[in-house]
């Protein structure tokens, strides 16, 4: 095998690099495609690229000689479950899907499958579904799937423009400070020595600083749940949180670094804690996809969808 050359097209600009090439390189495993592009293989005018940067019309990505008998023993392969989620939206454009906690929007990266295909394989005559945008493995909520190219590219345009509105619920420890109202600190992502990807807040002076942005408005403070007063003493917040960027992990970052971690959440929260919540009944991070408002993209008309809080979390809200 051949190093190949992939010149992107119009049709294309604004993609997110891993889309993009599960799209291009049919039939390679999504676990090789992350491989090549971490270890550097994937080049972007001859410069380094990561999975979630945007390419654009003009850009000659190489792709390193790739042998497709090198993918996995079948054995190791399970089949596509076929799934329904709710959907809270649909048209001919796109839809609205309510994406529940647990499951990762796409395979990769140690997951064999995801929402997308989930869906396609529950949708066998549809001629077009893709991920307009991604929530964590761990949030549920509010997901768009595009039904047609024409209306991927424009609500990607939205979301990379910053003309969407994203909100969502989180439920943090303590009592966040009303008049602490906007975030603006540059994330850093990073890997762990197991390969695990980690993000941090970095000096804008870092040489890899994304800016990112989020601004947090109180729903109401909450007592601390029953039997742990002392280690909760000044109770619970429920935020509305709304993100100006789309940076990994960018809401729970951000609000662990201003010392008020989501609850339950695995990777920068309070483990102490979360381990207590969880024997109180919180078994997952207390972040929901909760409003998006964005512009439709065929009639050109405002829309505004609401995903409501799942029984899991509803009533933590609601104590």
């Amino acid at each position: 095998m051949a190093v190949r050359h992939l010149l992107v097209d119009e049709d294309s600009a604004g993609q997110r690099l891993d889309n993009y090439l599960f799209r291009e390189l049919k039939g390679v495993p999504k676990t090789h495609i992350y491989r090549i592009i971490r270890s550097g293989e994937v080049r972007r005018n001859k410069g380094r690229i990561s999975a979630d940067d945007r390419v654009q019309a003009g850009d000659v990505l190489r792709i390193p000689p790739i042998r497709l008998s090198e993918r996995p023993a079948e054995k190791a392969a399970q089949p596509v479950p076929v799934r329904d989620f709710p959907v809270i939206h649909e048209d001919d454009a796109f839809l609205a899907l309510d994406k529940p906690a647990g499951v990762a929007v796409h395979g990769g990266s140690g997951v064999s499958f995801g929402v997308i295909e989930q869906l396609r394989r529950s949708r066998p005559d549809a001629r077009f579904l893709e991920l307009v945008h991604r929530l964590d493995r761990e949030t549920s909520g509010l997901l768009l799937i595009a039904k047609k190219k024409s209306a991927l590219k424009s609500l990607q345009d939205q979301f990379r423009e910053r003309e969407t509105g994203k909100t969502y619920l989180a439920l943090v420890r303590g009592r966040w400070p009303s008049k602490l109202k906007v975030l603006d600190q540059p994330l850093h992502k990073y890997l762990l020595p197991d390969g695990e990807r980690r993000v941090r807040v970095v000096e804008s002076a870092h040489p890899d600083a994304m800016r990112a942005v989020t601004l947090v408005a109180v729903r109401k403070h909450l007592p601390a749940p029953s039997g742990l007063e002392a280690v909760c003493p000044d109770g619970l917040s429920l935020l509305e949180v709304t993100i100006k960027t789309g940076r990994t992990h960018q809401i729970r970052v951000h609000l662990s670094h201003a010392g008020y971690p989501i609850v339950g959440d695995d990777k920068y929260g309070d483990f102490d804690f979360n381990r207590l919540l969880a024997k109180a009944g919180l078994r997952r991070m207390f972040l929901h996809a909760w409003r998006l408002r964005l512009t439709h993209p065929i009639s050109g008309q405002s829309m505004e969808l609401h995903s409501e809080l799942p029984s899991e979390l509803g009533s933590w809200a609601d104590s």
